[in-house]
């Protein structure tokens, strides 16, 4: 592993700081890598062990099917995002010695009866349509059999897209960290902020942290998870987020049966199965419960019955952000030009293009990104628009 940064990137660390990141999640970490990656000095400030990580609970996938109904730009962005991980998997990789365990083989999502089978079908079509590029292929009972032998018998088919895959989300975060590093970024740890201060007249920003400590920068982003609100507001943002709990279950590990990821099952790389897909609106509650975790094991047991005799080892919640419409927010502030906000609950499916268009259109280092302005956070100020949460809605649905 690379643990000391090149001459190079010890020089561009010493540069005046030309970028501020607030929060050290996998959003924040990845525009700072891909900020200073394309030339940007870089400090991070991180809230360290007692931030809310949303990457405790994240369930690793590389996602692109059924994302961006009625929003055809965001499924264009997941997309682009899947097609550009290979590369960074590969960079990280070669920077930092870590691998991040990318599997981007396809991803199957399950239908239990005909009626889901021809909704899932015309969502997936409808998308396809709307966005273009977004393959997919039903498979029937025959088929997803043949994939996945061990699958159980009130499973009718499947949708499979080739897009999709998983990762490992803490060893993400843990080579965005390693790559900052290794590329100048001064990482800051510990680090509480409690303002933003818009200093017009030196055309720059002040952040403070609760102990009293400053730095300045020209520009600021923040990504600072459920801080993010609060943050952005200071410098004339709308960024309304809520927290969604996750919960999650890990099984014993077993021998190598799930080629392919699902929305509520991946076996991972060390053979152990995750289990879990919740979206609880239950305030800042980040504990487990009976009822939730019984109803995690109950799905996975009908996807695949030999999970009825692996053991459990461990059952966690976390708390995940999400907007009204559970789409992102990229934004720079009309009112303090320089300030930008991110948020967005696909913190591994986005990472790629996190790092490769978000974090160097931030920096100032390349043009505003195509149909950005879709993704602002002022769209829910708009009196004449409501928002529904496809999360939230499924979830309850399947409930």
């Amino acid at each position: 592993m690379n643990s000391l940064p090149n001459p190079a990137y010890l020089q561009k660390a010493m540069a005046p700081t030309s970028m501020i990141v607030i929060g050290g999640g996998l959003l924040g970490a990845a525009i700072a890598y891909g900020a200073s990656r394309a030339g940007a000095s870089v400090i991070l400030l991180d809230q360290g062990d007692i931030a809310h990580r949303a990457s405790r609970g994240n369930f690793g996938l590389v996602w692109v099917q059924a994302k961006g109904d009625s929003a055809p730009h965001y499924a264009r962005w997941c997309r682009d995002a899947a097609s550009r991980w290979p590369a960074m998997a590969q960079e990280l990789m070669t920077l930092t010695g870590i691998d991040v365990v990318l599997r981007q083989h396809g991803g199957v999502h399950f239908c239990f009866s005909d009626a889901e089978m021809e909704a899932r079908q015309a969502l997936l079509k409808r998308i396809d349509q709307a966005a273009g590029g977004i393959p997919f292929s039903m498979l029937d009972r025959s088929d997803v059999r043949a994939r996945l032998p061990g699958v159980g018998p009130s499973v009718v088919g499947a949708s499979f897209c080739p897009l999709d895959g998983h990762a490992n989300p803490l060893k993400l975060l843990l080579a965005l960290h390693a790559g900052m590093k290794a590329r100048g970024v001064c990482v800051m740890s510990g680090v509480d902020v409690a303002e933003i201060r818009h200093c017009e007249a030196q055309g720059g920003f002040e952040v403070r942290s609760t102990d009293g400590r400053t730095w300045q920068a020209p520009r600021v982003v923040v990504a600072a998870g459920l801080g993010t609100t609060r943050l952005a507001q200071q410098v004339g943002l709308h960024a309304p987020l809520s927290p969604i709990r996750g919960q999650m279950l890990i099984t014993e590990r077993l021998q190598p049966f799930l080629p392919y990821p699902t929305e509520g099952v991946r076996q991972t790389d060390e053979g152990s199965v995750q289990l879990g897909n919740s979206f609880e609106s239950v305030g800042a509650d980040a504990g487990t419960t009976v009822l939730e975790i019984e109803a995690i094991a109950k799905s996975a047991v009908a996807a695949f019955p030999r999970l009825s005799s692996a053991r459990l080892i461990r059952a966690w919640a976390c708390l995940r952000v999400l907007t009204p419409d559970s789409l992102p927010v990229y934004e720079e502030s009309s009112s303090c030009p320089g300030a930008f906000v991110a948020t967005s609950h696909s913190g591994v499916s986005l990472a790629a293009l996190h790092a490769a268009v978000i974090g160097p259109w931030m920096a100032g280092l390349r043009d505003e990104p195509v149909e950005i302005s879709a993704f602002a956070g002022s769209r829910f100020l708009d009196p004449a628009r409501s928002y529904s949460n496809a999360f939230l809605d499924a979830f309850a649905n399947a409930h």
